[in-house]
């Protein structure tokens, strides 16, 4: 049965159900559907004295380009706590349908650990995303009007791009304002695909609907004819920016096939945002349960590495565990195997790629101070000699290891992990960042370079050594550095996927984000708006004569 069956075969509980289960009250809920529901205002206000639960971080070895199943491995761990009778909540990213439609499908997991409604998951669910993208766009809207109509902020450049939640390659750099009217002015222009945009950012970041609008008025857009920022408040568009965000800020409410509440909100990309969902939603989840289960993107050079420097500083978080997932296709793959041969048996690939999953695994451990556990997703061309010979490299280190078999067991395939991921949650453990917020920027990113990608060195366009004089004369080097690279590599390489020789990163350029506070660092080719594979998912995606959804998986 395909993931899609198999969600529909899966008799659902009602979400109020799924509310009583928390304690979420009636006036705490808002349905939508029978299935999905966002929790309001109301709760915040009324459990913000609990006490917090364990919160558990899942993160993983640098992928293929199908991905390792972080989700799923976050939803059979969630599964398996309450199978062995914890009280466990998932808090994960809403999909993009840039994917969907595109090279990694979906992003609810798989077999028999999904979140449900499966299809409104992965397509327009709450319709958060939509939001994020009218926001951003009405702002853009904003800009070009106000220059219209005689410029009073004299505008001189505009970095402010348009955005759309597809991949859409041909929209990277466009020109806009070419109709000829009296008046309007040519510009080159562009898009980020949504989960990209300083808007995603921000929802995720904020912490109330008053630190919504601060920050949305904080957005740079571009600066004056004396050099000097202006900023999205100057155009008075926080608060219309704030009336079409009012719900998406809400998280939202689900289940897994096992009934497992799951909030899912907000969905950044690792790669080229800071991968993690909301910070609202994190902490509700955190008093709402004893444990909670959370993701982070791509690898833990990415995903992981946000979460702890961004998210966790801004949020006063502190994970109380790890979990760095890893298979035998991609440790095969990071060891020199091809892409299609990664489910062939070969054991001196399989020997070589440790490296990349020891990288990960000790860089939680050695960098940031986590208790940390390798989750072997097994898939079921993995041989039982290849699994023996993981486990025992991983152990031989003095790590811990658990064979997760989710996707074919569901939470009964991850119940070893869930128990030894109590007895780890116990622990006491300091986290530690991989730069202080106090450094220059130049040397933030060396730290990150250098401790969290084993890089020798980096290398500093002239436009970004440009761009980052400029943010430090402005007064913002103290933001914390959110860099884009690609996932499919330790290195800004993604062609270098051993990683065996000594490699520099290469910074193209370093963009300013006011509004989400924090500074992106474009390096190596890594794009914002990605483009479709030569076959993309979207080919596959029908629906049939019942009215049925078919392909997305």
């Amino acid at each position: 049965m395909t993931d899609i069956e198999i969600a529909r075969a899966t008799k659902l509980e009602p979400i109020t159900q799924i509310a009583d289960k928390l304690g979420i009250k009636e006036d705490e809920l808002e349905q939508y559907g029978k299935y999905k529901a966002k929790i309001n205002e109301e709760a915040f206000k009324r459990l913000h004295k609990e006490k917090d639960g364990k919160l558990i971080l899942v993160t993983a070895m640098s992928p293929t380009p199908m991905g390792e199943g972080k989700t799923t491995v976050s939803i059979a761990i969630a599964d398996g706590l309450r199978k062995i009778n914890k009280n466990a909540i998932l808090a994960l990213r809403e999909p993009s349908l840039g994917p969907v439609f595109g090279l990694k499908g979906g992003a609810t997991g798989g077999g028999k650990v999904q979140v449900a409604p499966m299809e409104d998951i992965n397509l327009h669910f709450t319709g958060d995303i939509h939001a994020m993208t009218a926001a951003n766009n009405l702002l853009s809207a904003m800009i070009d009007n106000h220059i219209y109509f005689g410029n009073e902020l004299k505008i001189k450049k505009v970095i402010w791009k348009r955005c759309l939640d597809l991949n859409d390659r041909q929209l990277r750099s466009v020109n806009t304002g070419l109709s000829g009217e009296n008046k309007i002015v040519p510009r080159e222009d562009g898009f980020d695909i949504t989960v990209a945009s300083e808007i995603m950012a921000i929802v995720c970041l904020a912490k109330d609907l008053e630190d919504l609008k601060q920050k949305l008025g904080n957005i740079l857009i571009g600066y004056n004819e004396d050099d000097k920022p202006v900023f999205a408040k100057d155009l008075k568009a926080e608060g219309a920016l704030s009336v079409l965000l009012k719900d998406a800020i809400n998280p939202n409410l689900v289940q897994t096939l096992e009934h497992t509440p799951a909030i899912i909100h907000g969905g950044p990309f690792a790669n080229i945002a800071h991968g993690c969902n909301s910070i609202r939603a994190t902490k509700l989840a955190m008093k709402l349960s004893d444990f909670v289960v959370t993701e982070a993107g791509f690898g833990s050079d990415l995903g992981a590495e946000k979460f702890l420097d961004i998210k966790c500083r801004k949020a006063n978080l502190k994970p109380d565990a790890v979990v760095c997932v890893a298979t035998i296709k991609a440790i095969k793959y990071h060891g020199g195997a091809l892409k299609e041969d990664v489910q062939k048996e070969n054991m001196e690939a399989l020997k070589k790629g440790m490296h990349n999953l020891f990288v990960h695994i000790e860089n939680m451990k050695n960098v940031y101070g986590m208790p940390t556990i390798v989750a072997l997703n097994r898939y079921t061309t993995d041989t039982e000699e290849e699994i023996e010979f993981v486990k025992n490299e991983i152990e031989s280190k003095g790590f811990k290891f658990s064979l997760v078999e989710g996707w074919a067991k569901g939470g009964d395939g991850a119940i070893d992990i869930a128990q030894k991921l109590v007895d780890i949650t116990q622990q006491k453990s300091e986290l530690h960042y991989s730069y202080e917020l106090n450094e220059d920027i130049k040397t933030k990113i060396q730290n990150v370079a250098q401790k969290v990608y084993r890089a020798k060195d980096i290398e500093f366009s002239d436009e970004a050594i440009e761009n980052i004089a400029k943010i430090e004369r402005l007064g913002y080097a103290n933001l914390p550095v959110c860099i884009a690279k690609t996932q499919y590599s330790l290195s800004d390489d993604d062609k270098n996927l051993l990683c065996e020789n000594d490699y520099n990163i290469h910074v193209r350029d370093v963009i300013l984000k006011t509004g989400a506070g924090f500074i992106v660092v474009l390096a190596g080719k890594i794009m914002t708006m990605p483009g479709l594979p030569r076959v993309p998912a979207a080919e596959k995606i029908d629906i049939d004569e019942n009215g049925e959804i078919v392909g997305i998986f």
